[in-house]
């Protein structure tokens, strides 16, 4: 038998997120036989998110990256990468990308760079000094992923990545474990809310690009302004981040407290998302959202704001609306009240959304076409290869 290749990994850090989820069902996914993995965070790696992985003996490496530039971190790199001997470098985002040309010096021969999606500081890819940071790392990357069509133009256009160099691969989302919300099906542990009432949630990290305070202040603004959402609505806002104290603060300030939950990092998102009435994303930036993918297996009204990604998710038609969610403005809070108050009280136009969410998540989200795009990108040789892998294993 061939020996495994060694895949590394880098981000910036390893803690719960979509990009670093991508990763766990990569590796969690990916043929044993085929590949081995090292994740290596710039900063640090959560210990709890590292139980998510389920194959055996993946090292976890944390380098304590200090504020400010990466420069005096190559020597360090560079002695890791002779050390590891990875076959195939997998960066993720701007902060990895500046790792790549340490990888190339190292001599690792594949360097595939994903970009999942801006930050807030940079939420339309227009940074001028983030563009030329690109187009200076470019030369040192064998292979460009996009995770969403607005990805890839911005890749193939000004950063001037060659449209052969750079591949299209949505994130794919598992149907099986994430699924509509079953009859008597219990609630998840430490639900604090009772059956009578109506919960809009969301899932992602605290951090100011996902702008949760706008989805607390349309609903406080509906909750002032319609006496059912006054009686039922409430809202639960899963993930952990830098952004916590802010928000809770932002959450008093609207008189949202005694009807906002805010449980933390979960690692029962699936059961979390069955227990919503409606699913709401109001970021400011994205890439192709996990989580929007997982609303949509779950069979969930869908609200998104029409930003990176998440018009193609939800199927934009010619008239700018999403054919499995509504969208709406980035920014705007009347827009995103609106949408809610249409979910609450069921109105027509978004009573078949729910179905036709499940069934694109099906039909476009595959989790195992997904994990087949990485395997011919890690290894370019896999096409040509017999399959040894169940698709049931993928699924």
């Amino acid at each position: 038998m061939p020996q495994r290749k060694l895949i590394a990994h880098v981000v910036y850090s390893f803690k719960a997120g979509g990009l670093e989820n991508v990763i766990v069902q990569l590796i969690n996914k990916l043929p044993t036989e085929r590949f081995a993995h090292v994740v290596i965070a710039l900063t640090e790696c959560s210990d709890e998110f590292a139980q998510r992985i389920e194959q055996q003996g993946v090292q976890f490496i944390s380098l304590q990256k200090p504020p400010g530039q990466i420069f005096g971190m190559y020597p360090r790199l560079w002695r890791l990468f002779r050390e590891l001997r990875p076959d195939v470098l997998h960066s993720c985002n701007l902060a990895a990308l500046e790792v790549t040309p340490v990888a190339w010096a190292a001599g690792v021969k594949r360097r595939v760079h994903v970009e999942h999606g801006w930050v807030v500081a940079d939420p339309d890819g227009s940074n001028t000094r983030y563009r030329l940071m690109r187009r200076l790392y470019r030369p040192f990357v064998t292979q460009f992923v996009a995770v969403s069509r607005q990805l890839r133009d911005y890749l193939c256009g000004p950063i001037g990545v060659a449209p052969a160099r750079v591949a299209l691969v949505a994130n794919g989302v598992d149907t099986k474990k994430f699924h509509p919300r079953a009859e008597q099906e219990s609630m998840p542990v430490e639900w604090p809310f009772s059956g009578g009432d109506w919960v809009v949630g969301t899932v992602g990290r605290l951090d100011p690009v996902k702008n949760h305070k706008l989805l607390v202040e349309a609903c406080a603004q509906l909750v002032a302004s319609d006496e059912e959402a006054r009686r039922r609505l409430r809202l639960v806002i899963v993930g952990e981040g830098e952004e916590r104290m802010a928000l809770q603060t932002h959450i008093e300030r609207a008189g949202m407290q005694d009807r906002t939950w805010l449980p933390g990092s979960r690692s029962d998102v699936a059961e979390l998302l069955r227990a919503m009435d409606c699913f709401a994303l109001p970021s400011i930036a994205e890439g192709t959202s996990c989580t929007l993918q997982e609303a949509m297996a779950s069979g969930l009204p869908i609200i998104a704001t029409a930003v990176g990604g998440n018009p193609d998710v939800l199927g934009k038609d010619a008239s700018g609306h999403g054919r499995c969610g509504v969208l709406v403005p980035s920014g705007d809070v009347a827009a995103l009240a609106q949408a809610l108050s249409h979910c609450l009280h069921g109105e027509a136009s978004v009573v078949a959304l729910p179905a036709r969410a499940r069934a694109e998540a099906l039909a476009q989200h595959s989790l195992q076409a997904m994990v087949k795009a990485y395997e011919n990108l890690f290894d370019p040789m896999a096409e040509s290869l017999p399959q040894r892998v169940s698709s049931q294993r993928l699924q």
